[in-house]
């Protein structure tokens, strides 16, 4: 069964639509952002979800030492680190945050131009959960809704795959989530502006929506037989 983040969560509203869709994880931005969201907030959704429910903080070129506090602090059960943090220094987030998931995450654009630095991350893969492929820049590290060319990215995508779980994001919504997940086979899938009425602000129907593409597609299908 491909795995569902549902992320810029600002609200416990939203968080609770959200699980009840059917999504696996939400995602909580602590990072400058129109979806940011602060720590005490943050602990309080936490606190009022179901056992089972991943909790993922998106942090942006923090250190080990202070991403490991804020995870604790708000009771999260995993990092996504969407910043420059490099190979390297997974070393250092590792022995910080010891169980947690650690999820990086990796512009689609800027491996496309660097065949080195996908190279990297993959040796750093024992210091890894995941990588998540995203569309975004420096400027705008996510949430932008605009998709990756997806027949060049395919071959990076494959060569993840073969080493790590695939996280695939980048413009994803209901009306195309499905082609993805049989194109790139992911292990899971991680969605913002796609089922948003508004930055911060999740849209119901757009939620069921896109979950229930994501289930009923043949490779979900597949990974859950």
């Amino acid at each position: 069964m491909v795995w569902i983040k549902i992320c810029g969560t600002t609200n416990l509203r939203d968080a609770q639509l959200a699980i009840d869709a059917g999504a696996n994880a939400l995602g909580f931005v602590l990072a400058p952002s129109p979806r940011a969201i602060d720590l005490e907030t943050v602990a309080g959704i936490v606190r009022e979800l179901p056992g089972g429910v991943e909790t993922i903080g998106v942090f942006v070129n923090r250190t080990p030492g202070d991403v490991a506090k804020i995870a604790q602090q708000a009771g999260l059960s995993g990092v996504q680190l969407h910043g420059d943090e490099s190979a390297e220094s997974l070393k250092e987030f590792r022995a910080a945050l010891g169980e947690r998931k650690i999820i990086k995450v990796l512009h689609a654009d800027e491996l496309l131009t660097d065949a080195n630095k996908l190279e990297s991350y993959l040796a750093a893969r024992d210091r890894l959960d995941a990588i998540l492929l995203d569309s975004g820049s420096p400027q705008q590290r996510g949430g932008t809704g605009a998709a990756y060319d997806w027949d060049r990215v395919l071959p990076l995508a494959k060569r993840i795959r073969a080493a790590l779980p695939l996280i695939i994001a980048g413009g994803l919504r209901p009306e195309n989530v499905a082609r993805a997940i049989e194109m790139f086979e992911p292990w899971g899938v991680d969605v913002v502006s796609g089922v948003e009425e508004a930055p911060g602000t999740k849209d119901e129907a757009r939620l069921h929506d896109f979950i229930a593409a994501v289930r009923q597609t043949p490779a979900s299908v597949r990974q859950r037989a």
